[in-house]
């Protein structure tokens, strides 16, 4: 287990996950990861139409859901969680877990209404600094034309397209 202050043990120990993945060694693997960090209320869905029910029925406080899934997955599930006029519940705070890094996805995601992205392989430490991002520094709700979701995160000044990653660039001059 990370060692962990008194107020975060008995911040993740009153925070109910629920964690929405097909793959059962997947949701088995998350659930060991949570209960190292002190979450002790952890419910499972196997896909993205249980995911919504469990939601209903569980009211968590926070979701973990797979971007892949057969039937509803993750981006359908997020438009569905993030429809207020018909969703119960389209705050909750979401994590959209994927094994796709590719920065177009992110960006999907972030347009979805997700609170934070987190890629597999997971690491116990990596969880709990996007948890505590979501419990510590909650971002409003807003709805925006179509977008419904947290507040965007202000855009860094850094642009990819001016890094020339320590490379020398070699002009010729005539």
């Amino acid at each position: 287990m990370m060692a962990m202050d008194a107020t975060t043990v008995e911040l993740m120990g009153s925070k109910k996950i629920l964690v929405i993945d097909d793959e059962h060694y997947t949701r088995k693997v998350i659930r060991a990861l949570l209960i190292s960090i002190g979450v002790k209320k952890i419910q499972e869905a196997c896909d993205g139409h249980a995911g919504l029910d469990a939601i209903c029925t569980a009211v968590p406080d926070i979701v973990l859901v797979d971007w892949e899934m057969p039937g509803l997955d993750g981006p359908g599930f997020v438009r569905t969680v993030r429809s207020p006029h018909s969703f119960p519940y389209p705050d909750v705070p979401l994590v959209m877990v994927t094994g796709h890094g590719e920065r177009s996805r992110v960006i999907e995601a972030a347009r979805l209404g997700i609170n934070e992205y987190l890629l597999k392989p997971i690491s116990s430490h990596a969880l709990q600094a996007r948890l505590l991002s979501i419990i510590n520094h909650p971002r409003p709700m807003v709805q925006r034309g179509a977008y419904y979701g947290p507040e965007p995160r202000r855009l860094s000044a850094y642009k990819p397209e001016d890094d020339d990653h320590g490379r020398t660039q070699l002009v010729m001059v005539g």
